[in-house]
């Protein structure tokens, strides 16, 4: 006997769908899990490991416990390198971020051209940053570079940029900011752009200012995007990955440890005294450091939700 077809459908259970849903996206994140796993947190393990042991320049390793971590609070060294660290940090997130708020407010709105001038903010940012510092070296060359061939008839021509301890980490930042500005306006555009118009013009028919609109809708509006660009300027600051090669190709660190942050100096530890111990104890504090920071951010800050009133 055949059943009714009238017979009304039974919806299969709703925990059905949504496990069947959970499976999807667990699919879809599995690669990158794994990559992160692997290549991010097998190596953080095996540095906690590495940092109890005194590693020689022949491999042999020989255990010291917590040795390492003590060492760190007599290094001289290294806490001018955490100076240096801080000091890039509350100059570049900041100053940065002003930057690229603004850029992303000149070319939110269409205007001919736009297009153009999004692209030559946005290039200097697919160029390696090795080869940056290559021409930025040319650039601020002592006497025989660009700038201070501009700035010779100002009397500022014998100014050296990287050369002087005053100057090589204010040089490195206006580079930094200079390459990363073109990247963060990108992501600020993307959040003034989900900003719906409606709300800004209709404060505008009430006679609200540039700066009220701007106070009042789009920077409450804008928090989560705004806190993802500092949240991730921040880190790259701290671990000096915004920098590194700059550090590297401009200045070595140098001149008189200026320009030395931490992630240089483990660099240091590592690839030139070959003390991969202690290397991995600074790898391991940073690391701490920025999960307590990051963590901490997104408690207070309810992930960029915060209400300021």
């Amino acid at each position: 006997m055949q059943p009714c077809s009238d017979a009304p459908r039974v919806a299969p259970p709703v925990w059905t769908r949504r496990r069947r849903e959970a499976l999807a996206g667990y699919a879809f994140v599995a690669p990158d899990l794994l990559g992160l796993l692997v290549f991010v947190g097998l190596p953080m393990v095996l540095a906690v490991g590495v940092s109890l042991f005194s590693v020689d320049g022949f491999g042999g390793y020989t255990y010291v416990g917590l040795d390492n971590f003590r060492q760190m609070v007599e290094d001289a060294q290294l806490w001018q390198s955490v100076k240096v660290t801080l000091t890039y940090m509350v100059t570049f997130v900041p100053i940065g971020f002003v930057v690229s708020l603004g850029l992303a407010l000149l070319v939110r709105d269409h205007f001919p051209g736009v297009g153009l001038v999004r692209t030559m903010f946005f290039l200097p940012h697919v160029i390696s940053l090795v080869v940056v510092g290559v021409a930025w070296q040319f650039l601020l060359a002592d006497k025989q570079g660009a700038v201070p061939a501009l700035l010779r008839p100002v009397g500022l021509g014998d100014v050296s940029f990287l050369g002087n301890p005053a100057l090589a980490l204010g040089s490195l930042v206006a580079i930094s900011i200079w390459f990363f500005m073109g990247y963060q306006m990108l992501i600020l555009l993307g959040g003034l752009k989900d900003i719906p118009k409606e709300y800004e013009e209709a404060a505008r028919v009430d006679g609200a200012t540039s700066w009220q609109r701007f106070r009042h809708i789009v920077w409450p509006l804008l928090r989560p995007t705004s806190f993802f660009v500092l949240v991730n300027s921040t880190v790259g600051a701290v671990t000096g990955l915004q920098a590194f090669d700059l550090v590297y190709v401009l200045t070595k660190g140098g001149p008189a440890n200026s320009t030395s942050s931490v992630v240089f100096y483990i660099y240091q530890q590592a690839f030139t005294f070959n003390n991969d111990g202690y290397a991995a104890a600074l790898t391991t504090v940073v690391v701490g450091f920025l999960i307590v920071a990051t963590g901490l951010m997104f408690g207070f800050t309810k992930g960029g939700r915060f209400d300021v009133g």
